[in-house]
């Protein structure tokens, strides 16, 4: 249903069963997936495409000219996936030439009240950034990832999977998958345990994965030679896989 006192752009393609509620405003070049359901006063810029079973709250602004000074009016794009929930006040921003001209959101992603995702960046599915994250231009969140309250991240930044953020972080450098981090700058705290054992990580493979966090930043090696050790872990724990290519190619280098 779509209440009477929103305002639709002729060109947007919504599914029958979206609900957008009064004074919403949904642009020109915006499509929007069945089962849908945007709450009042939302706004909505395109291109953008939203996927399906996502709700959108009052006051979010989604899919808006990037806040980037090089911008100048070029047409990028948002594409969300299916099930995320966008709560009051979040602003997601469409991407630029300089990138590739899209912010990507994946999917069953929880981004609550006032939380920033800049342009370019690239979410993964099953994130939370909490209230007032802030997320620069450029940053890649893995899959899973935990921003707590009030975190910032540097543009260009990458975040791995599984990797818990506490509140007020501020993140510098990249945070390789598993890892707990706090501070600022961030530091590491040792691996996500409890977070994986949710996610039905092993026994075997938590101490393996501890055992390379220690090679990572116990053993004071160089990452040439914590990649070496690694590389023969991985041979018996596929978990430790994701680390060797998270530090094989790190924009910023990882967080110490």
């Amino acid at each position: 249903m779509i209440d009477a006192r929103a305002i639709i752009d002729p060109s947007a393609t919504i599914a029958d069963d979206v609900e957008v509620g009064p004074w919403s405003i949904v642009g020109p070049n915006v499509e929007i997936g069945a089962g849908t359901v945007i709450g009042p006063h939302v706004v909505i810029k395109g291109p953008t495409t939203i996927g399906k079973n996502n709700r959108i709250f009052q006051f979010a602004s989604v899919g808006e000219d990037c806040q980037d000074k090089k911008y100048a009016g070029e047409p990028t794009t948002l594409v969300i996936g299916d099930n995320n929930t966008i709560r009051e006040g979040v602003t997601i921003h469409r991407g630029t030439v300089q990138d590739k001209g899209e912010t990507i959101i994946g999917s069953h992603n929880l981004f609550m009240a006032n939380a920033h995702v800049a342009h370019d960046c690239v979410v993964g599915d099953n994130v939370i950034m909490a209230n007032n994250v802030a997320v620069a231009g450029h940053v890649h969140v893995g899959d899973w990832a935990i921003l707590g309250g009030f975190s910032a991240v540097h543009q260009f930044c990458h975040i791995g999977s599984h990797v818990m953020c506490g509140a007020g972080t501020v993140v510098l450098k990249d945070v390789p998958d598993y890892v707990m981090t706090t501070g600022n700058p961030a530091k590491p705290h040792g691996i996500n345990a409890e977070g994986l054992k949710r996610r039905g990580f092993s026994v075997d493979a938590l101490r393996e994965l501890r055992r390379a966090y220690k090679v990572i930043y116990r053993q004071k090696l160089t990452v040439e030679q914590a990649l070496d050790a690694l590389q023969e872990m991985a041979l018996k724990t596929p978990e430790v896989a994701p680390l060797i290519s998270f530090l094989k190619n790190s924009p910023r280098g990882i967080i110490r």
